[in-house]
């Protein structure tokens, strides 16, 4: 058994459709009948007659969701269909590809399903899990972290089992309390350690936002315990060591941290949470490296290979050396056409894991790249500036999607609204001082919008009720963002804001 995740459009425009006549529907509105296709050639030879302006990329693509809707899901396997209600509705393929030439455009490639469980809120499945279902694919296979029985168990029981192998003494420390009891209980040999997630879940937080940050400092000082390194470093599958600060000395006047030989970084109190280098995902990734000896052939060849402009030289105990990159190969042989490694490796920068990544911007915009080590010395990543480009990203946009939501929404209130509706949802502040919608608060809409007058004066087709709630998790999201944390937002968790964007979009084209 095989799950899969058959999407229902762009917008979920064929979601209505799939529940109600027991259906997984492809889009491809274009493409004729796939029954006769047997290959996978086949298929592409039809994608690319049907889609002509579109490049081998795309058609390639295409042909590989098409090619699993069409033959690799087989009856008995699961179908996992993400609803714009924000629940999940999972069921069972109960009939091969059929093709329908009197239905719609949109719905006539349909495998049939029998919908086991249709309201599966997203809250009863667990973030790894969730990760997996932010694809932009339309079908695509649940292959990742034991999908097929977890998503079985979610209709069988409600609950997500997580991975099998995940931390289940971890997934067990739900309180402080908790982990300072499993902690206590540990022999200064056998110190407890976990993932930095894991590590946040105890105070069930996603990231490190800097209040989350605040009120976990301040249960570690009251219950005694310190994080070696600091949890507010490294990325969110980085392990930390939890050990006990505050003991007594035992009868030889050590402490358990002591005892524990673990060697515990001396730092500030209440040091502010930063970008740091290794808040970057390629800070904590080795990068592939040639050794001090090698040859210069082995460094092009697998500069070559990997299309690696540059490679770190490292000794034998993993500590730089310098750099080999096109740029030094080319100045060595300039002066000696036989130039062997040692006269190709040119001195390299080395930021610290817990520099301040904003400090190194300049170095890397300027070489393109900055290597990283580690506490012992070692190099342990590799920071380019294609990654400070997908940090960026990455940062900016929820607040971009966030603005255009607001400005959507004031330019709709002050077309439609009276001023006077507008002052009459202010709370805790003089009315008269409401100009337009731009002096709304974004949690005042919904008061707003509450309204059967205003809701009416929009002449909307959507549902409020459903309209309203998306609008509340957007302002939640938005108050969360405004906090600081170095972790990156994933897709699921943007999901509210991009289909509230997405729907006032189809509203409102012309805003």
């Amino acid at each position: 058994m095989r799950a899969w995740v058959v999407r229902a459009g762009r917008e979920g425009e064929r979601e209505q459709a799939a529940l109600d006549e027991g259906l997984a529907i492809a889009g491809w509105t274009g493409l004729g009948d796939l029954t006769d296709s047997r290959w996978r050639d086949d298929i592409r030879e039809r994608v690319a007659a049907a889609y002509p302006d579109e490049g081998a990329r795309v058609i390639s693509n295409w042909t590989g969701q098409l090619y699993r809707f069409r033959h690799e899901i087989q009856v008995g396997d699961l179908l996992v269909l993400p609803l714009t209600s924000g629940n999940l509705a999972i069921g069972r393929a109960d009939g091969g590809y059929a093709y329908r030439d009197s239905a719609p455009a949109d719905l006539r490639h349909v495998r049939h399903i029998d919908w086991l469980v249709k309201d599966v809120p997203r809250a009863a499945v667990r973030q790894d899990l969730l990760d997996s279902l932010g694809s932009l694919l339309t079908v695509f296979e649940l292959s990742r972290y034991n999908g097929a029985e977890r998503i079985a168990e979610l209709v069988s029981s409600g609950t997500d089992p997580g991975r099998p192998d995940a931390d289940t003494f971890a997934a067990g420390l739900t309180s402080p309390a908790k982990l300072y009891d499993a902690v206590s209980k540990r022999s200064p040999g056998d110190p407890l350690k976990l993932s930095n997630r894991d590590f946040l879940s105890v105070w069930n937080a996603a990231r490190r936002y800097s209040t989350v940050v605040d009120q976990i400092e301040q249960d570690l000082s009251l219950l005694g315990l310190t994080t070696t390194p600091a949890f507010t470093e490294g990325n969110l599958d980085s392990v930390i060591t939890v050990l006990p600060l505050g003991d007594e000395p035992d009868r030889e006047r050590t402490s358990a941290i002591t005892r524990s030989g673990i060697q515990v970084e001396e730092e500030a109190e209440q040091q502010p949470v930063a970008y740091l280098v290794s808040n970057l995902d390629a800070a904590n990734r080795p990068p592939e490296s040639v050794r001090v000896g090698d040859s210069l052939q082995s460094a092009m060849t697998l500069m070559i290979l990997r299309k690696y402009a540059q490679l770190p030289v490292l000794d034998e105990e993993d500590r730089l050396r310098g750099v080999v990159s096109w740029e030094s190969i080319g100045r060595a042989r300039m002066s000696n056409p036989s130039a062997d490694l040692a006269e190709a490796t040119a001195k390299a920068r080395e930021a610290d894991r817990s520099d301040d990544l904003l400090d190194w911007i300049g170095e890397i915009y300027q070489t393109g790249y900055v290597f990283v080590r580690d506490h012992d010395l070692k190099v342990c990543g590799l920071v380019t500036a294609a990654d400070l480009a997908l940090q960026f990203r990455a940062r900016v946009r929820p607040f971009v999607l966030i603005e255009e939501i607001e400005q959507r929404l004031r330019r709709v209130v002050d077309a439609h609204i009276p001023l006077d509706a507008m002052r009459s949802v202010v709370k805790g502040r003089r009315p008269d001082s409401v100009h337009s919608a731009a002096d709304l608060s974004f949690g005042a809409y919904k008061h707003l919008l509450k309204n059967d007058e205003n809701w009416r004066r929009l002449g909307w087709a959507a549902d409020r009720d459903l309209f309203l709630n998306w609008l509340e998790a957007c302002r939640g999201f938005r108050n969360d963002v405004m906090h600081f944390s170095p972790d990156p937002l994933t897709d699921d968790q943007l999901a509210p804001v991009q289909g509230m964007l997405d729907l006032l979009r189809s509203l409102d084209p012309n805003s």
